[in-house]
């Protein structure tokens, strides 16, 4: 079977521990200083700065405790010393001001050290063994913008925040301003391994390319399946899978399909002489099998095997994935197997609710594509600093 074993950690009972003995754990499982060290001035001119290690823990502890602006981080680091405590400033020193966290948020986007702290996080957790990294789901969720809404052409010179539309479940066209977070999800734990942020505009299926790649390029893994839903049924999305050694299980957009060729169905399953669908009978790597429906007992044909073969086996039907890299996948489009691998799709949902509902991903205020994607990325790596402490946690409790 496809079915991967049930991730150990819920994001959702992580958020049930005590908000200070969380942020004590979820510190636990950083190590800040090499990007702190990026971010001092190495001027030893000047007043002696406010320790930027601090600033970084109190950036990353602010989507946790629900803070999405640095005005409300001010005051929380004024008026909670314990909070202040714990994000490592000194408590005989004032808390920073607004303008100073703004300019080492500033200082963490010029860097982009957020998305380098990512996939250090995104290695750990393969190496801890809470991703398992071959099988991914990619989708995109909407956010809106901090933004001046403007007319679509406008935006679009900009490369900033623009308008997307997209269909609910009932039909209903929904319009944004704004962006999309797109992701790429490891199934088995609902971690996020690779994110891109772009304006609301741009196609979900251009984006499925550029995220395997990350992933490959990052990490180096071998990734066996990636689901995605329609929006990603494109023929280079299937050869960009196949061209890292994946299987795309991606559902069928039939919106403007064309009648499948003679004797096959929509899914690419052949039709026998009599007009039957034939039985997937497994597959040897690009090659798939099928057989009479008649002799695996699915149909009662008038003419039974005689009809097509002279065996009792049935008559055999041989397709190459290559035939046609749309319709035919190993599995085979629609059978057990492949609904069992699509169904892992809904982990990339789970996490985008994560990042937008428990955490501060769809409260943005800052401006730019830039600053949104790292803002992005400060969300996603909450996600996965709380894994690694979960799982720190967990092996502690087993060896005492």
């Amino acid at each position: 079977m496809y079915l991967l074993q049930k991730s150990l950690f819920s994001f959702e009972e992580w958020l049930e521990i005590e908000p200070s003995e969380r942020l004590e754990l979820f510190f636990s499982a950083l190590d800040l200083q090499p990007y702190a060290a990026k971010l001092r001035n190495s001027s030893p001119q000047g007043a002696k700065p406010i320790n930027r290690e601090a600033i970084l823990r109190a950036l990353l502890a602010a989507p946790l405790e629900g803070i999405s602006t640095f005005t409300k981080l001010h005051k929380r680091l004024v008026s909670d010393l314990r909070f202040r405590y714990q994000c490592g400033f000194r408590l005989d020193e004032s808390a920073p001001s607004i303008a100073t966290l703004s300019r080492v948020f500033k200082a963490v986007v010029d860097k982009d050290l957020a998305k380098a702290l990512f996939i250090d996080l995104v290695s750990q957790c393969k190496e801890a063994g809470i991703i398992d990294g071959s099988h991914l789901a990619i989708d995109s969720t909407a956010i809106g913008a901090y933004e001046k809404k403007q007319p679509k052409s406008r935006s679009q010179e900009t490369g900033n925040a623009n308008w997307g539309a997209k269909y609910d479940t009932f039909g209903n066209k929904l319009t944004w301003f704004g962006y999309k977070i797109h992701l790429a999800v490891d199934t088995s734990s609902e971690l996020p391994v690779a994110l891109e942020v772009t304006p609301a505009h741009i196609y979900d299926g251009e984006m499925a390319i550029p995220l395997m790649k990350d992933v490959v390029e990052n990490y180096g893994w071998k990734v066996k399946y990636v689901m995605m839903d329609a929006g990603y049924d494109q023929v280079k999305n299937y050869e960009a899978a196949r061209g890292y050694g994946a299987q795309a299980i991606i559902a069928l957009n039939k919106r403007g399909e064309k009648e499948p060729p003679a004797g096959m169905t929509s899914d690419g399953t052949p039709r026998c002489s009599m007009g039957y669908d034939m039985v997937y009978w497994g597959a040897d790597g690009d090659r798939l099998k099928f057989r009479c429906p008649h002799a695996v007992g699915k149909v009662d044909c008038p003419l039974g095997t005689a009809a097509c073969s002279d065996s009792n086996y049935g008559m055999v039907v041989k397709k190459s994935i290559t035939d046609d890299v749309r319709r035919y996948a190993n599995p085979h489009r629609n059978t057990r197997g492949w609904m069992e691998l699509y169904k892992e799709r809904t982990s990339v949902e789970r996490c985008n609710s994560r990042l937008k509902e428990n955490l501060t991903a769809n409260d943005t205020h800052v401006r730019g594509i830039e600053k949104v994607t790292t803002y992005v990325y400060l969300n996603a790596i909450i996600l996965l600093a709380s894994a690694l402490a979960v799982h720190a946690t967990a092996s502690s409790l087993k060896t005492a």
